[in-house]
């Protein structure tokens, strides 16, 4: 039994673990320990279950756990907190930190999201998943998938765009 189960799953895991670590990161609003906690717990589950998804589509198998578990863990009050020695330094123009400065900015931004909305926006609009997809792996009827998506990105642009304000 163990010997069929490594049969793929350490192909699929190396194939796939860059790709999902960061498909968990944007779900978790960019944090990188927490998204890594997410796949590998999400891997735990597709373990036991690779004798029945091998052969069929493990990567949604994966995703929609990774949804779940993302929500999930979005439930929980508390996260701790991060200090940080000195504030962030706003980016030059031109300068090639600007580039992640802008993803982190959007990671930032998708962090504020519902769960809901968040895994829809990123398994839409990052994955280019069909609508159908990403309401399977938000186990929700496609209409209900289509809102969230629609509400996350008016969501994002407000947020983006300077509009809403945060606490913090």
């Amino acid at each position: 039994m163990e010997r069929f189960r490594a049969d793929g799953f350490d192909a699929f895991v190396a194939a796939r673990w860059s790709a999902l670590l960061h498909v968990a990161r944007l779900l978790t609003g960019g944090d990188r320990q927490r998204a890594e906690d997410l796949v590998q717990e999400a891997l735990v589950k597709l373990w036991f279950a690779w004798p029945r998804v091998a052969d069929q589509a493990p990567e949604a198998y994966v995703r929609q756990v990774l949804v779940r578990l993302a929500a999930r863990s979005a439930r929980r009050r508390w996260w701790g907190e991060r200090p940080v020695e000195r504030l962030p330094e706003q980016a030059e123009p031109g300068d090639v930190s600007s580039a992640v400065a802008e993803r982190s900015r959007l990671e930032a931004a998708l962090a504020l999201l519902s769960p809901q909305q968040r895994a829809a926006v990123v398994l839409r609009y990052y994955e280019d998943l069909p609508e159908a997809q990403v309401a399977q792996a938000l186990g929700c009827p496609v209409g209900t998938a289509r809102s969230h998506a629609s509400r996350g990105v008016a969501r994002l642009r407000k947020i983006l765009s300077g509009t809403v304000r945060t606490v913090g």
